[in-house]
């Protein structure tokens, strides 16, 4: 059934990014960025009331190409009254590039400070690469023309400090162009062994230990919550641990990723709609944490990272998981299964008790967990729940920095009673028409053994259906840069 087919253009084609002091000869197009007021650069060769005549406001990403006979065309990039999503700008240039791959973005005069030119030159990089991010592995035709080359032209004396942020930018936008590869990848091509074997050929090549477990070692584990989902599938689970350690770590960080590789509901079966059809994606939460920890290494990060990956599909057979089953896991809890379509949860339990096992000082879980988070936020931003205000700060300082939005939500206990069961434990979830966001998360910090615990549930963002800024259509990679950024930091005191 599975064809291994694992598409990674981020990978296979790197880009060449850069810092020059002048535009380079081999640019097709140069960027010139424009304020609401003030003078208009002049290279553009239109001043501030004929742009506005052919519609040019200056308001944060829109653009207006001036083409040229000879030489590259100039493109006058709007950034508003300051304080842009950079970003979008950097998307919005990116874009009415065209097909043109060489690009040239002149900063000169646009920013004041070292630190300012560094995080602006990181979120322009992402922006413009991300936003010429395509899916053509499995498409005739030729594909669309990605960026190949990407210059920032800056005042020598800020020649450094863009480097650092344009090479920053360079490794996330590939990160999430990684998380993008696998998480559009169809479930027929990307089943959790393939993924495994993925992982365990390019981790290696990213500073990343990679353990696969397979079918004998995860019985012998007892990790039931995999046992049970995956008990309807002819396809094997997998657990993938990844381990990032730099030489003399100061903090150590676990991350549980959600792996489901297509999610029917088994038992309870999905209607087939929209929905059921993107479920292919509900890996995401494993393709991002992949994805972050290979750019680790790079990044300097000197925090110990662990990194559990619970891959299995989730489908309806004869074996599979029935609705009042009980399962029992490792650390004696027995769970009792109201709805097999709530099994994100159950497999990630597995992850948690691993981690708490191994005594890290802190784990941040991220999933596609429920509908109920999606309703509450919309596609722009993940629920963020969790049992520690330091752990939690840094979660939205993450994201703050990454440009993924998130929103705290209560992890009001008392809900937990709707998880009582009659026979069990407690059940998988609570009876339709609870909040199962809050709920989900309870579930799930009840498997932390009370280390600092963050929950990201990323079913809003984790999937798009229009192109916005650096998102293009289809599965976004939300989630890779924000756990790179958490990653990083974390070893700050």
């Amino acid at each position: 059934m599975s064809g291994g087919t694992i598409p990674a253009p981020s990978l296979a084609t790197p880009v060449q990014t850069s810092v020059a002091v002048s535009v380079p000869e081999s640019a097709d197009a140069v960027g010139r960025l424009v304020p609401s007021e003030g003078p208009v650069p002049d290279d553009i060769g239109l001043d501030r009331d004929r742009l506005a005549a052919f519609g040019f406001t200056a308001d944060t990403a829109s653009t207006f190409v001036v083409p040229s006979a000879e030489g590259p065309a100039v493109v006058a990039v709007g950034i508003g009254e300051g304080g842009a999503d950079l970003r979008q700008v950097g998307a919005a240039f990116a874009r009415a590039c065209g097909n043109f791959e060489s690009l040239c973005l002149v900063l000169d005069g646009a920013f004041d400070d070292a630190d300012t030119i560094s995080r602006a030159a990181e979120a322009l990089v992402e922006g413009a690469l991300l936003a010429r991010y395509s899916y053509p592995a499995l498409k005739s035709g030729d594909p669309p023309v990605p960026v190949r080359e990407l210059t920032l032209v800056v005042d020598p004396a800020f020649v450094d400090a863009t480097r650092e942020g344009t090479e920053t930018g360079r490794v996330l936008a590939s990160a999430t162009a990684l998380a993008r590869d696998l998480a559009n990848t169809p479930h027929n091509h990307l089943s959790a062994a393939d993924f495994a074997d993925f992982a365990a050929r390019i981790g290696p090549e990213r500073g990343l230990q990679v353990e696969v477990f397979g079918m004998e070692e995860i019985e012998g584990m007892g990790l039931a919550g995999l046992l049970c989902v995956n008990a309807g599938s002819v396809q094997e689970a997998r657990m993938i641990k990844l381990s990032y350690r730099p030489a003399d770590p100061a903090r150590s960080l676990a991350m549980v990723g959600k792996g489901i590789m297509y999610d029917s509901g088994g038992i309870s079966l999905k209607p087939s709609d929209a929905i059921h059809a993107q479920m292919k994606n509900d890996m995401s939460g494993a393709a991002a944490i992949l994805a972050a920890m290979c750019s680790l290494e790079t990044l300097g990060c000197r925090t110990a990272v662990t990194g559990y990956l619970m891959c299995t599909d989730n489908v309806p057979s004869g074996t599979a998981t029935a609705l009042g089953d009980v399962i029992t896991y490792q650390n004696g809890t027995t769970v009792e299964i109201l709805d097999s379509d709530a099994e994100g949860r159950v497999v990630m339990a597995d992850g948690l008790i691993l981690a708490a096992e191994e005594g890290h000082d802190a784990v941040v879980d991220i999933a596609t967990l429920t509908g109920s988070a999606l309703r509450a936020l919309g596609s722009d931003m993940a629920a963020l729940f969790g049992n520690d205000a330091d752990l939690i700060e840094r979660a939205k300082s993450a994201a703050a920095h990454s440009g993924e939005e998130v929103w705290q939500m209560p992890l009001h206990r008392p809900y937990k009673k709707e998880l009582d069961s009659l026979t069990a434990d407690m059940m998988n979830c609570a009876p339709v028409g609870k909040p199962d966001a809050i709920i989900a998360a309870l579930f799930l910090e009840h498997f932390t053994g009370g280390m600092p615990w963050a929950h990201l549930d990323m079913a809003g963002p984790a999937q798009a259906g229009t192109a916005s800024g650096p998102v293009m259509p289809g599965c976004t990679g939300w989630g890779a840069r924000l756990l790179a950024h958490l990653a990083v930091g974390f070893s700050a005191a």
